[in-house]
């Protein structure tokens, strides 16, 4: 969450940070701000959208060859301008004795130790104007400074307990930018003209700036300056850490002809879908990475550990693995894994599911799981650069594209789709799969991309349910089996952009309490395709309907539910066997993003969330 980015060069640097926020809004917009060194530190900042805060600069008139700007996504302190980055050090002293402006910082991350270290800065003059954990660090960096800004940044992180990346700059070295990292996401951009330099918490904020990235590791801090930078680990020593072309394309976030950009990424899900099946001909563990047949061979159970949608992903693929491949999965909330007694097993596969790759409590369980002996790792990932990506032996990289949407759309159904091929390539080393199978998995998966594109054919008849939606406040999903999953992902995605409190349950569990909650104002969603449990799952609707609730079923063509009053069908194209819950979730989103539209809220940016939670 939250996006940094820095630099220092010999020209006006304004444009190029504000342009960087500009793609990094979507992972924070409860503020944001430009600072900047112009004989003196100079600051710009606002609780508005980033658009807004460009037209304070330019009022304000501020320019400057070295900065630092921030988009922010609140934990310490509400939505306030005077809680926005960056920061200014006010140093010891009243009045006119006091320090003031003279380090400037922005932060990700949460510093868990906040308290104690505000306390003995505020001992020693210190003044705090924010509720932030963020001056925190910008004070220490002060109170240490002693004429080398890199000396001071060094010191003062190693008093921080939590997760950070951060950027620094002092007025008294003003073509400097100090960096650093830990549990935060951090790179350096190698600037292509003028020796300018640049920060950025992702790649894509300096897309059309340079596409010389360096990686910064955990640890890591980077002192950046014209024509030169370096970099020491978490020990203090000197490394040296390769620099990579990132190609980040900046015109992945245009919207083109749709409104959002949710509904961009939900009808760019045919072609994101082709594009994560481009060029597998046929099913071979080493699609996955050197070394996976091997490794596949000596795996006896499976664990996968994410968050959010992506746990929903998770979730629907323990029933491809154990169904198809035979083998015992448990799927695990990343943020619960982590801090409880479990069992390990050295023979598991451990799997994690994330879009940016960078999710904070997804890395934390995984490096938990490798503290216990499971070494045995493999990731699903849509960042091929992502932390995650780099710490697991093997993976498998989605090709979505960049997800601009806070409600994650096409990152899910690729998910689906690499999770599905993991689920054939193990069954493949198992012995668990024919030929005959083989191929009639890969026919289905090649026929993906056309079968969502008919499915989004149905956003008309999708579009009526939600003026239904739109003035309900409560609604529930209900799916068995295969598709439980997608209910919960479906109740998801309303209520993160609609606000209607959804709630998603095994329909089945209908008559052990949420049955109570049913009533003609209460919408129950269906997701009913024409699978062995069909007959149970009408006879959960027969329950619905005697209590006076009201049904949208989402049925494949052949399953024999018709509509009537108080029950409304959408029939969905055709029966898609093991991968139908890629085409189910797809009328779920649209219902969610025609429900938002039609309440006016705010589809791309919700209330209270952001993009690629790093943060715990």
């Amino acid at each position: 969450m939250c996006g940094i980015v820095g630099a220092v060069s010999t020209r006006n640097i304004v444009p190029i940070l504000v342009q960087g926020l500009q793609r990094l809004e979507y992972r924070g917009y409860d503020s944001c701000g430009v600072a900047v060194y112009a004989d003196g530190l100079k600051r710009a900042r606002s609780t508005d959208r980033v658009a807004k805060l460009l037209n304070q600069i330019e009022q304000e008139h501020l320019s400057g060859m070295t900065g630092i700007a921030h988009t922010r996504w609140a934990t310490h302190g509400a939505p306030a301008v005077h809680n926005a980055h960056p920061h200014f050090s006010h140093g010891p002293g009243e009045g006119a004795a006091a320090r003031a402006g003279r380090v400037a910082l922005v932060h990700n991350g949460i510093i868990e130790n906040h308290t104690e270290l505000r306390q003995a800065l505020q001992a020693k003059g210190y003044r705090f104007d924010s509720q932030t954990d963020t001056e925190v660090i910008c004070h220490l960096v002060d109170s240490l400074y002693e004429g080398d800004l890199f000396d001071a940044v060094k010191s003062a992180v190693a008093q921080l307990h939590g997760a950070y990346a951060i950027a620094v700059f002092c007025k008294d070295e003003p073509h400097r930018v100090v960096g650093a990292r830990a549990g935060s996401p951090l790179i350096l951009g190698v600037g292509r003209e003028g020796g300018e330099n640049f920060l950025a918490s992702d790649a894509m904020a300096l897309a059309g700036v340079t596409d010389q990235i360096v990686y910064l590791e955990e640890g890591d801090v980077v002192d950046v300056q014209l024509g030169k930078y370096w970099v020491v680990d978490k020990s203090g020593r000197p490394v040296t850490r390769a620099v990579k072309t990132v190609v980040a394309h900046s015109g992945a976030a245009e919207l083109g002809p749709y409104r959002h950009y949710m509904q961009k990424e939900i009808f760019e899900q045919p072609r994101a879908v082709a594009d994560t099946l481009e060029g597998v001909q046929a099913v071979v563990p080493e699609l996955f990475g050197d070394g996976a047949y091997r490794m596949f061979k000596e795996v006896d159970s499976i664990l996968i550990l994410a968050c959010g949608t992506s746990y929903y992903a998770g979730c629907t693929a323990k029933y491809w693995l154990e169904g198809i491949a035979k083998i015992p999965t448990q799927v695990e909330i990343a943020s619960e894994y982590r801090y409880r007694e479990t069992v390990p097993s050295p023979g598991t596969l451990v799997v994690t599911i994330s879009q940016s790759g960078e999710t904070a409590d997804t890395l934390a369980a995984l490096r938990h799981a490798q503290s216990l002996g499971m070494t045995k790792t493999l990731t699903v990932c849509n960042v091929a650069t992502s932390a995650m990506v780099r710490e697991c032996k093997l993976a498998y990289i989605t090709r979505a594209g960049v997800e601009i949407g806070v409600a994650s759309t096409k990152a899910f159904t690729t998910q689906l789709a690499g999770l599905f091929l993991l689920t054939l390539a193990l069954a493949q080393v198992k012995g668990r799969l024919t030929e005959e199978q083989e191929a009639q998995h890969l026919k289905a998966m090649r026929h993906l991309p056309a079968a969502l594109s008919a499915v989004l054919a149905l956003e008309p008849q999708i579009i009526n349910w939600a003026e239904h939606f739109a003035d309900k406040e409560h609604a529930l999903f209900l799916g068995r089996g295969l598709h439980y999953p997608i209910a919960l992902e479906g109740a998801l995605k309303l209520k993160e952009i609609t606000y209607i409190h959804a709630e998603a349950y095994a329909a089945g569990e209908l008559k052990h309490g949420p049955l109570a909650l049913v009533t003609s104002e209460m919408p129950v969603v269906t997701v009913a395709p024409n699978d062995t449990l069909l007959e149970k799952l009408k006879s959960n609707m027969q329950e619905v309907r005697a209590r006076g609730g009201v049904l949208y079923v989402l049925a494949d063509a052949d399953s024999r539910i018709e509509s009537e009053d108080g029950i409304h069908v959408i029939r969905m194209p055709e029966h898609y066997g093991p991968l139908s819950p890629m085409l189910h979730v797809v009328p779920l989103q649209l219902l969610a993003y025609h429900t938002a539209c039609a309440r006016g809220t705010d589809v791309d940016k919700p209330r209270n969330l952001a993009k690629s939670v790093t943060v715990e």
